[in-house]
């Protein structure tokens, strides 16, 4: 079983080596696309996961979890990451998974979204760690990949068993654990207590990495939960989207103790077109719009009078008229300060 530090780096199994104190992008649903995984490598995410995937979908192929494994070169390491609630349907989907050749197989213990935890899945099976061993040991048996698990500190706040998830999946092969900050019962609500990650970073039992997630959306709280809790790395998610600079603003802050220069509208306007760009290359003319709409507020969130824009931006359906919008945008005398 291969764990842990190597003359300040971060190991996840044999081959795979991250800088020391690594900062990683979360698997989110319908966001953590190629496209925006693009933008976020580019500005300094160390590591990154695919958005989660249904093992039932992958069984039945269904289209859009197929889809889902689409991974490319420039993006490693990358981890694929899948949820589910059987054993067996966990196995094949982790033997599927092993043939995309991503870096990592991910699995998801942490989801709280209804859907999913009706399901047994997700979140849901925080309150069964038995069989969340039993679905991660089925995992690791069928892939020749690092096996890396994402979870919460339990179902709620009378149930937190994250010490115990901890110890038993580093016992059975895990390589690496995630734990967002929050119980399921929470959902995104509240803070994340870091509190509970740093009890299962400083547990001495505990060899494999350990990257703490919630919360994180500037350098400042970066560094603070950095000293503070030890962990081995931060996994940022909501805080990425529409700002894929915050990778690279943490880590200059880290280096010198002070901010990088905030992007300017000309490179906001930059980042957002090669994000549509790579949109509409992997996912089509009219999806590729689509599902770029939930992107627009975030890249222009806080430009004053930018309403009838943000308007367009989301009811334009030709890629040529949202290009030539975008190139305006940058162009605009008022913007030029910001």
């Amino acid at each position: 079983m291969f764990f842990h530090y190597l003359w300040g780096v971060i190991k996840i199994g044999p081959k795979i080596e991250l800088p020391d104190f690594p900062l990683l992008l979360a698997p989110m649903e319908d966001v953590s696309d190629p496209p925006f995984r693009l933008v976020c490598k580019q500005y300094g995410a160390d590591l990154m996961y695919t958005e989660f995937i249904s093992s039932e979908g992958l069984i039945r192929d269904a289209i859009k979890s197929r889809k889902k494994l689409d991974i490319f070169d420039y993006e490693r390491p990358i981890g694929i990451q899948i949820f589910g609630g059987d054993e067996e349907a966990m196995a094949l989907s982790g033997k599927i998974v092993d043939a995309a050749n991503p870096d990592i197989v991910d699995i998801n213990f942490g989801c709280p979204v209804k859907k999913v935890v009706c399901k047994g899945a997700g979140a849901g099976v925080l309150k069964d760690i038995d069989l969340m061993v039993r679905l991660t040991k089925a995992v690791i048996k069928s892939t020749s990949l690092p096996v890396t698990v994402k979870t919460r500190l339990g179902w709620d706040d009378a149930t937190i068993n994250i010490m115990e998830v901890a110890e038993r999946l580093q016992d059975i092969g895990i390589q690496a654990l995630s734990i967002h900050g929050r119980t399921r019962q929470q959902m995104y609500k509240g803070s994340a207590n870091w509190k509970y990650i740093a009890e299962v970073k400083n547990n001495p039992r505990i060899k494999i990495p350990i990257f703490g997630n919630g919360d994180v959306d500037s350098p400042e709280k970066a560094l603070e939960y950095k000293n503070n809790y030890g962990i081995d790395g931060i996994m940022i998610g909501r805080a990425a989207i529409g700002y894929p600079w915050i990778f690279n603003e943490i880590k200059h802050f880290f280096k010198t103790g002070e901010h990088l220069a905030k992007p300017t509208i000309v490179n906001r306007v930059e980042v957002c077109k090669l994000h549509l760009q790579k949109s509409v290359e992997w996912k089509g003319e009219k999806l590729g719009l689509l599902e770029m709409r939930n992107h627009y507020s975030n890249y222009f969130r806080g430009i004053p009078n930018f309403k009838d824009t943000r308007t367009k931006l989301v009811t334009l359906n030709s890629s040529a008229e949202l290009f030539e919008l975008l190139d305006s945008v940058s162009q605009m005398p008022e913007l030029q300060a910001l």
